[in-house]
């Protein structure tokens, strides 16, 4: 299970890194056209929002694996070992409970949009491929982050990029 979570959660983080030299990209060709020739790239801010969502989505996952979140453990620090993995796998399941809650409405909002036929409003593109875009990362964040709490409620020691 480690490595098949280690290996999604790398793709994820590599096709999220993707979007985001992506829309890096059209933020300075976009840049450049508009001092250079005074023509931006038409709806690079809509391109900017919905890249940047989707590349952030796809990172948690990465994100959750290599234990980066930030973690104030300013009054644990005197604790037993096995206390601060109980409160780490509870804060794993907190994270969990977050990501899915946010995948499911993330879902609701991709069916009310496409039902709704919303459109951004310079390119015309459909709204709910932001939404649904969204979904994978979030629920791949959600079961890295319920093996880390498995494992840590299990006794087990979980260092940055083991889940």
């Amino acid at each position: 299970m480690h490595l098949l979570l280690r290996r999604l959660a790398q793709w994820f983080a590599l096709a999220g890194a993707l979007v985001g030299l992506l829309v890096a990209g059209v933020s300075v060709f976009s840049i450049a056209g508009r001092y250079l020739l005074s023509r931006p790239v038409v709806g690079d801010v809509e391109i900017t929002q919905m890249g940047i969502a989707l590349c952030i989505s796809l990172c948690l996952p990465w994100c959750q694996l290599q234990r980066a979140h930030i973690i104030v453990d300013f009054f644990t620090q005197g604790v037993p070992q096995r206390t601060q993995w109980l409160l780490d796998a509870a804060g794993c399941v907190l994270m969990a409970v977050m990501c899915l809650l946010l995948a499911w409405r993330t879902v609701v909002g991709a069916v009310s949009v496409h039902g709704a036929f919303e459109q951004t409003m310079i390119l015309g593109l459909p709204m709910w491929w932001a939404y649904a875009g969204l979904a994978p990362g979030l629920l791949l964040a959600a079961l890295v982050a319920l093996w880390q709490a498995m494992l840590l409620a299990a006794g087990h020691r979980v260092s940055s990029g083991h889940a």
